[in-house]
């Protein structure tokens, strides 16, 4: 994937405090350090909770599944996952900085790999196009603490919304 910023995210702007609205640093815990929404999104909180964090020119998320994200054969559930990587998509088109209000109109997901409870994944990605009306993005899904192996690969779109119709 592109090490380059989109036109969101510029590398002078990650140096400093975030932008986006409703995105507050966690400063204690496993967690500090890292961003999350305040006040949250409750499917998300119970799913995730997700996080994330600029990591130098680039956005990470993060998301550590527990039992409550298991299927019947003791994996990650596909939906947990899909979850998280329709978090992403909005996370990574928008940046630290700036909010991509807007509606999923497209999320594919290629499952690569199980992933299990307890261990640390990772979103990476990067905005293919930016246009007024869409913005694609694509990434992938690593479990970090198996040597940064593949989970799932993603990409979709987003449909952004007019502030009248939010």
């Amino acid at each position: 994937m592109s090490e380059e910023p989109h036109d969101k995210m510029l590398p002078e702007a990650l140096e400093a405090e975030p932008k986006r609205a409703g995105l507050k640093k966690v400063t204690e815990g496993d967690w500090a350090g890292w961003y999350n929404y305040q006040p949250s999104d409750a499917f998300e909180d119970y799913t995730g909770p997700f996080y994330c964090r600029p990591e130098g020119k680039a956005l990470v998320c993060g998301f550590r599944p527990d039992a409550k994200n298991c299927n019947a054969g003791g994996n990650i559930h596909g939906g947990s996952l899909m979850t998280f990587a329709d978090y992403a998509l909005f996370m990574i088109a928008g940046g630290m900085n700036n909010e991509v209000h807007g509606v999923t109109v497209t999320c594919n997901c290629e499952f690569v790999n199980a992933a299990v409870p307890g261990k640390l994944l990772i979103a990476r990605g990067e905005v293919i196009r930016a246009g007024l009306s869409m913005v694609f993005v694509r990434g992938i899904i690593y479990d970090v603490e198996d040597g940064d192996r593949p989970v799932l690969a993603f990409s979709g779109s987003i449909k952004r919304l007019p502030a009248r119709d939010r």
